[in-house]
């Protein structure tokens, strides 16, 4: 295997811009959902962008090889990349986007829970177990806070952020596969394909099952598709993975939690989301934990 990078300067700025995106994503999520289902917004940014990738990868020389054993593991990425995603949509049904931002973004506890015994490079020290206990502190702060009631964006605010929970363990999950497998040496492009065609494979037959196929054709449904393909699905994904294959997985988790506080200002600046207490005492833990 090769030998991954500790965190420097170009990863941090790099890790700032993604969570960025990324806390911005589930606000666009929510906010398209009057013109376009979530679960088919993701099916569609999947298979668009799979396109993309896909011509990347011929117009650089390269090609795909079965023989070389990754489609086993790229199936199973692709499948928890769906399932990631299928939870994802299915939560911004019933809660807000500024808590699905918050839940989705424990992902890097679970990956580090199943790295710590699969890759001893990975072993997070005292200090960095530490700094993960008091986020995940937090998001229990935020969690145990909610009172049930509809009026922060949904149907079951409690229900859609234990989908949240769930989703991030699938995303968790892929980490880990990612990582302890032949992917985890291919090149960033394959890796994204496999997952890209495995979540608009499922999530195009999801949508149509639970009859979430509407598209009302608004500026806002096609700005919010063009930021999805362009800039999510391509743009950072790609990202994500090239980072994922010269820095160390585990301490990239860290720096991730910096997504749920881009996702609470994004919630309330652009949807109007309630910052509840609760809230602001579960991202401080998160902040402690990026500090330390």
């Amino acid at each position: 295997m090769e030998h991954r990078r500790a965190i420097d300067r170009k990863a941090t700025g790099l890790m700032l811009l993604t969570c960025a995106i990324w806390g911005l994503q589930q606000v666009v999520l929510k906010g398209a959902a009057p013109d376009v289902a979530p679960v088919f917004q993701i099916a569609l940014r999947s298979g668009v962008s799979a396109i993309m990738v896909y011509i990347l990868i011929y117009a650089r020389g390269d090609r795909i090889v079965l023989s070389d054993g990754t489609w086993k593991p790229g199936i199973a990425a692709g499948l928890l990349f769906a399932l990631e995603f299928l939870l994802v949509a299915e939560g911004l049904h019933h809660t807000t986007a500024s808590h699905m931002v918050i839940f989705l973004y424990t992902a890097p506890v679970f990956a580090a829970l199943g790295l710590y015994w699969k890759v001893p490079d990975e072993r997070l020290s005292r200090v960095q177990w530490l700094g993960i206990a008091i986020a995940f502190a937090g998001i229990v702060v935020t969690f145990t806070g909610r009172s049930g009631s509809a009026d922060t964006g949904g149907t079951n605010p409690l229900l859609g952020d234990l989908l949240g929970i769930c989703a991030a363990m699938a995303w968790g999950a892929t980490t880990v596969v990612i990582r302890t497998t032949r992917l985890n040496n291919c090149p960033s492009t394959h890796t994204l394909l496999y997952q890209l065609i495995g979540g608009f494979a499922v999530l195009i037959v999801a949508a149509i099952l639970m009859d979430q196929t509407y598209f009302n054709p608004t500026p806002r449904a096609f700005a919010a598709m063009a930021f999805q393909i362009l800039v999510v699905s391509f743009g950072s994904l790609l990202l994500w993975f090239w980072l994922l294959r010269q820095y160390l997985a585990s301490r990239l988790g860290v720096l991730s939690f910096m997504t749920p506080l881009f996702g609470i200002a994004f919630g309330v600046w652009l949807l109007d989301e309630p910052l509840e207490p609760n809230f602001v005492a579960g991202a401080d833990g998160s902040a402690w934990h990026i500090a330390g």
